[in-house]
């Protein structure tokens, strides 16, 4: 339904502007830290344990409740979740700004977590609500989709210029401000959406949900830091039988946290699987790029950084066509294309040598655009395609199956490329070098001389062989996903907002 009854105006896009800073701000979270560690090391002495839990604790508590936050939105309104959410995190942003000690940090960083689980699936689930004009709603999800991509690229460079004239807690302070505006905006223009009907609140699957994610997620994410081992394999293998308990009891329940309504439609279940292979190739990507620019070519992390920036020019334009695109040709084709232009970036990544930042970067930007057309069109069929009711939910799983794509793509991209790196280097000592680039810049730094320039020499060299198969993958990859989905979308239409889901669209709202 096209009418201007349906459409949205400048009260919705003024709300949905709101909507995007905490968006920006958790997506920044993901990557704030890459400056600030070596101050924090320097003022908090953590372990190298605590080190690596300063960073992880984010991420595994947003990817662990995000699923829990999303239904728990439905029940009690979206809005007010909103509100909950970013006063816990404006308040964890000020615990870990003061924070005097690496364990509160860890703590902060855990909160965090829990504030930003909180936060995503209720934007996106309010955007849902917001615009029930389905080409206003493809705009705007195609917005949410770029911010989203760009915000994690920003969050380092953000963390640099902050570093460069303030402590390392201003990274985390700088969240406060931005969410008392929040807090202020949000009740005056967002209205309240809610299931009118959403049963007892399931209990007993938050543990589940959280045992069958944040293992598969964990084990996932040493793999590409480590390589495979027993330990890691059985911890996916635990989240996996979990996971099979958690979906058994969804199944039989009336009041089931993830509503078998979500996937009455085909729309929904191919949009979280073509989803979480796009999140795939974008994480499995930036695995090798920030790598690249760092260690073969040598630069600072904040010079890095910014370049890293570069490929965030050509997203903001990719969603916005694609919208346009996708309403005159079946978007089955538009999110295939997208899949074939990200293969197009991956196939320029594979020509990258040892000195191709140019080539690199229009890679990455041909990449990242081609999969921000497919995050942004089939997030808009997967949340058009669910009740109006359960657009939290729909979220919190579109949400989820970008963490577990994002994971799955830097363990097998990354042990792809770390398979041919150690090929390449078999037999050369010491054995640091054959184990990661990082360890042979830091070995080359101790020889020095002509002996260290050789040894990063063919380390670089190594690496980018490395890369260069692991584009090659992904672009294998991305390839088969465009005509998946061709066969999987085609001949489904842009849902729309008609007479009955308007009835519930209006008994979802309380202002």
């Amino acid at each position: 339904m096209t009418n201007s009854a349906a459409r949205a105006g400048r009260r919705e896009w003024t709300a949905f502007t709101v909507l995007l800073l905490p968006l920006l701000l958790v997506s920044m979270d993901v990557s704030v830290l890459y400056f600030a560690i070596p101050a924090i090391t320097r003022e908090l002495d953590p372990s190298s344990t605590q080190q690596l839990w300063i960073f992880d604790s984010y991420a595994f508590a947003l990817a662990g409740l995000l699923i829990t936050m999303g239904s728990l939105g439905d029940r009690i309104g979206r809005r007010k979740l909103l509100l909950i959410g970013a006063a816990a995190f404006g308040l964890a942003s000020t615990l870990a700004a003061y924070a005097p000690s690496a364990e509160l940090l860890i703590l902060a960083r855990v909160l965090l977590g829990i504030g930003g689980a909180t936060l995503m699936p209720s934007t996106l689930g309010l955007v849902r609500n917001l615009f029930q004009d389905a080409g206003q709603r493809g705009r705007a999800i195609g917005l949410w989709s770029a911010a989203m991509t760009g915000g994690i690229a920003l969050g380092s460079v953000m963390s640099g210029v902050m570093l460069d004239h303030f402590w390392w807690g201003s990274v985390f302070l700088v969240n406060v401000p931005a969410m008392l505006l929040l807090l202020t905006l949000v009740p005056v223009l967002v209205p309240e959406f809610k299931d009118p009907a959403p049963g007892r609140f399931d209990l007993l699957s938050v543990p589940l949900s959280m045992g069958s994610v944040l293992p598969v997620v964990y084990g996932l994410k040493e793999i590409a830091a480590e390589g495979w081992s027993p330990g890691r394999g059985g911890c996916i293998a635990l989240g996996l039988l979990v996971g099979f308990v958690f979906v058994r009891r969804q199944r039989t329940r009336e009041d089931a946290m993830v509503s078998r309504a979500l996937f009455r439609s085909r729309g929904f279940g191919a949009g979280i699987l073509l989803n979480t292979i796009a999140a795939f190739a974008i994480m499995g990507s930036a695995y090798f790029t920030t790598q690249y620019l760092q260690s073969v070519l040598g630069m600072g992390t904040l010079e890095a950084a910014l370049w890293s920036l570069a490929p965030s020019v050509a997203i903001g334009a990719a969603a916005p066509l694609a919208g346009a695109v996708a309403r005159t040709v079946d978007r089955a084709y538009v999110i295939g294309g997208g899949f074939l232009i990200g293969a197009a970036g991956f196939t320029l990544i594979s020509l990258v040598g040892s000195d191709s930042l140019w080539l690199l970067l229009v890679g990455a930007g041909v990449l990242a655009s081609g999969l921000v057309i497919v995050l942004s069109l089939v997030s808009d069929m997967a949340l058009g395609a669910a009740p109006a009711e359960k657009a939290g939910s729909a979220a919190s799983l579109l949400e989820t199956g970008s963490e577990f794509g994002g994971a799955l793509g830097m363990a097998v991209l990354g042990s792809l490329g770390t398979a041919v790196y150690r090929s390449d280097l078999a037999g050369t000592e010491p054995a640091a070098v054959r184990e990661t680039l990082g360890g042979a810049v830091a070995t080359a730094r101790q020889l020095g001389g002509e002996a260290g320039g050789q040894v990063l020499d063919l380390a670089r060299d190594a690496f980018v062989h490395g890369m260069q198969y692991a584009a090659c993958g992904g672009a294998v990859l991305l390839v088969g996903a465009g005509v998946l989905a061709v066969a999987l979308m085609r001949g489904l239409t842009a849902p729309a907002a008609g007479p009955a889901e308007q009835a519930e669209e209006r008994a979802a709202v309380t202002l």
